[in-house]
């Protein structure tokens, strides 16, 4: 059985200098899905990531805890969406379909969940046809670059391999939403939901992709219930 296995980063740093390093709850996570896979039995023949440090750092800790030393391929192509770019030049647009959306900006986004209505906004303009800004990445350039990538590990990995791919929320509902055959209107629904560390399982063979399950994180629900602590965070 050949099997891709897509693992969101851990806990980011929301609201530090640098958001893009893991917090401590994020290296735990890291770390408990590096030892749930081990403890499955389930050995990487390779992993693949993002360039960004929560991508990289997430994978380096996960796979600390396979029996073997695994092959580590960085690919831009599985860095997550711009948000904060996008908000900065879709914003003006997006405030004219939803007034509501200035309230939450004129607050600041200190609020993770105030941050997340923006970004849903912003995302959900940023695939419809209305959004045509030269000054960013288009959805059909960001989509179709994340369906290659898939596509060049199905390739270049062939039958039989179990592979990890260490990314992030938006990049994963995207790959997810491919499989499923879901528009770009469509794919924030899986956005959304993802937590931190979850897992997704795909099976693949030389023709087709399909879906095993989606956003897992019952070893994280497990593990805390036992140390009566939460694991489980979704930015």
């Amino acid at each position: 059985m050949s099997t891709l296995y897509l693992i969101r980063h851990g806990q980011a740093s929301f609201g530090a200098e640098n958001y893009d390093q893991l917090s401590q709850l994020g290296c735990r996570q890291a770390t408990l899905v590096g030892k749930y896979f081990r403890d499955c039995g389930v050995h990487f023949d390779s992993v693949y990531s993002g360039d960004l440090s929560r991508q990289r750092e997430t994978a380096r800790l996960a796979i600390a805890s396979q029996p073997r030393v695994v092959p580590h391929r960085i690919d831009s192509r599985f860095n997550e969406i711009q948000n904060d770019v996008q908000i900065k030049y879709l914003m003006p647009e997006v405030v004219k379909i939803d007034p509501g959306i200035q309230a939450l900006v004129d607050k600041g986004l200190s609020s993770s969940k105030d941050y997340q209505k923006i970004i849903a906004a912003v995302f959900n303009y940023w695939v419809s046809p209305s959004c045509s800004d030269p000054r960013l990445q288009s959805w059909a350039e960001f989509s179709a670059g994340t369906r290659q990538a898939v596509a060049d590990i199905v390739q270049e990995q062939g039958s039989g391999k179990t592979v990890a791919i260490f990314t992030s929320g938006g990049t994963l509902a995207t790959i997810v939403a491919q499989v499923l055959g879901l528009s770009g209107e469509q794919t924030y629904q899986l956005y959304e939901p993802l937590l931190n560390c979850s897992v997704t399982q795909l099976f693949y063979n030389s023709t087709k992709i399909s879906l095993s399950s989606f956003n897992d994180c019952s070893f994280l629900q497990v593990l805390g219930s036992q140390c009566g602590q939460n694991l489980l965070s979704y930015r």
